[in-house]
């Protein structure tokens, strides 16, 4: 039996202004200091449509933080948990669930025009099939997600676009969303001032404190190089900072804590240049684009997307997957000129990124087709 959704009616398809509910994904607010990417991307990226005129609303832990209307659907007593026993996980998969389904109930009776989805479930495709969606895919395919479209339990709505936020991490997604487009994530470079090195001889390494994250390739790699490693972050797996990262603090390693956005623009700032050394195929990095924006140029593990973000202005990418091979990256990036670092991680605007989601938004509420509202945006979509 074949499902038919009706075309979007009204000012929406006229491409006026925009009601835009937003969907986040519920495990942290989406507030400074940010916990990762995909909360930083989901603040830029609501700010910047409000920022427009669009009239957004922004569903979220409570905490969080918008240039729009924000609908707490989630308390912030809440803390997620990793490694739970099942029984325990399934509890809090469950009141995760219940959030998201307050946000849908409330997305379906508000009149939007248009949902952005962040959230990273499987509710929103099911849910909200009669809906216009642009889904942006922050991590490589999640299986709950996979599983129901390939089984039918969550048949594509033609009145869905997917975005992913790289080629790299575009590749595993193909084969089961059609017409899938990369748009890279963007920044606002004037978040990010920056200037000459202000610690000679240290490196920076920024993210979430995690395995996956490589810290500890970092900490051998700038070892190797001769030089300091100054890292911030939220600490988010506790077991491996202390086995593995504790251990080495306080000889030429130093933690500067969890800084907010204008602390770690000074902190990425002042490095002579920055180790980005994910283990596994990072989707984005957006540290890294942070970090050259600031105009330190970026030594990195040449995987997932660092490919795409760092080019020979921007910094070095190591030709091995080792400390040794990274220490080389560092030590050819940091000689890199500055402004040149900051000129290459200009191509990835926050503008122009938005600018693309806007095009994806009006081919879904106008079928007919209208042209572009910006040529610089045709050329990050593929």
């Amino acid at each position: 039996m074949s499902i038919e959704f009706p075309l979007p009616q009204g000012h929406a398809a006229e491409g006026n202004a925009l009601r835009i509910a937003v969907l986040s994904h519920l495990h942290h607010p989406i507030a400074s200091p940010y916990l990762g990417g995909l909360e930083m991307h989901t603040s830029l990226m609501a700010d910047e449509f409000a920022s427009r005129g669009h009239d957004v609303t922004l569903f979220a832990k409570e905490g969080s933080d918008s240039l729009g209307r924000v609908v707490p659907v989630l308390e912030a007593s809440f803390e997620f948990r990793r490694g739970l026993a099942p029984e325990e996980m399934s509890v809090q998969q469950q009141r995760l669930d219940a959030a998201l389904h307050r946000a849908i109930e409330e997305v379906r009776t508000g009149g939007f025009d248009v949902v952005v989805n962040n959230s990273l479930s499987l509710l929103p495709y099911i849910e909200l099939a009669d809906v216009p969606m642009l889904t942006i895919l922050h991590t490589p395919p999640l299986p709950w997600i996979v599983d129901a479209v390939v089984d039918g339990r969550a048949p594509l709505s033609p009145l869905h676009r997917f975005l992913s936020v790289s080629a790299r991490n575009a590749t595993g997604w193909q084969p089961h969303l059609p017409d899938l487009h990369v748009v890279h994530n963007g920044i606002r470079l004037a978040d990010w001032p920056a200037g000459p090195a202000q610690r000679t001889g240290v490196a920076v390494w920024a993210g979430r404190v995690t395995p996956e994250k490589g810290l500890h390739i970092a900490i051998d790699a700038a070892r190797a190089a001769g030089m300091e490693l100054h890292f911030a972050g939220p600490i988010s797996d506790r077991k491996y900072f202390e086995r593995v990262v504790a251990p080495h603090l306080g000889r030429g390693v130093r933690h500067a804590g969890h800084l907010d956005h204008r602390q770690l623009a000074a902190f990425l700032g002042s490095g002579d240049v920055f180790i980005a050394s994910p283990v596994w195929s990072e989707p984005f990095g957006l540290t890294a684009l942070e970090a050259m924006a600031c105009g330190t140029p970026v030594a990195a593990l040449p995987l997932g997307a660092m490919p795409e973000i760092i080019d020979a202005d921007g910094g070095r990418l190591a030709e091995g997957l080792g400390a040794d091979a990274l220490a080389d990256a560092v030590t050819a990036a940091r000689t890199l000129d500055r402004r040149g670092v900051r000129k290459s991680a200009s191509r990835f605007s926050a503008a122009v990124m938005v600018d693309c989601y806007e095009d994806q938004i009006r081919s879904v509420l106008q079928p007919d087709g209208l042209p572009s509202s910006s040529d610089a945006s045709t050329a990050l979509v593929r």
